[in-house]
């Protein structure tokens, strides 16, 4: 007898996103097959969300905008900054939704240089200030300031997998009660 295919629709096309995304939900369900498709919708925040807060709405709002599709889990993922102690920081936070749980996963932070952190203060997106920064093209995409301030150390696809197997804590224990 075979196993259901289930689809899991990520808020973005962005590749390093989905493949971070297909990774966790393979490590986490091994026995499981799933679909990973990457949908362009909308996060209703500013391009580069600037607080914990509207970061976390950025995400929300993938996984809300999603929920038209045909899909068995809805996975938003939000990349933002914050400020604090006058330094500024940046991380991403994951939701996990199916019609019966959500789970939320954030990054680590990790602080940001000052001339990428004069830039973003700015107004530039923080994809686009890495790529000034470091001479390269369409970082987001690839390793991400993460990859880059870590020597590759850490890339963005394993800083958005570690908190997307955060946000599937719910789903890996469905006799706990997390709501």
């Amino acid at each position: 007898m075979g196993r259901n295919r289930l689809t899991v629709l990520v808020g973005s096309k962005n590749p390093t996103k989905v493949n971070a995304v297909k990774d966790a939900f393979f490590e986490v369900f091994p026995e499981q097959f799933f679909s990973i498709k990457g949908i362009k919708v909308e996060s209703h925040v500013s391009d580069q969300p600037m607080s914990n807060e509207e970061t976390f709405n950025g995400a929300t709002n993938r996984v809300m905008n999603m929920e038209n599709n045909d899909g068995d889990f809805y996975v938003g993922i939000e990349g933002g900054c914050l400020k604090f102690k006058k330094k500024l920081f940046a991380f991403a936070w994951v939701i996990v939704k199916n019609k019966k749980r959500i789970g939320y996963g954030k990054t680590s932070l990790f602080q940001l240089p000052d001339e990428i952190k004069k830039m973003v203060e700015s107004g530039v997106e923080l994809g686009h200030a890495d790529d000034v920064f470091f001479n390269r093209e369409n970082s987001k995409q690839k390793d991400g300031a993460v990859g880059l301030l870590t020597g590759g150390l850490i890339d963005r696809k394993k800083y958005y997998k570690e908190a997307t197997i955060m946000a599937l804590i719910p789903f890996m224990n469905k006799k706990i009660d997390f709501s």
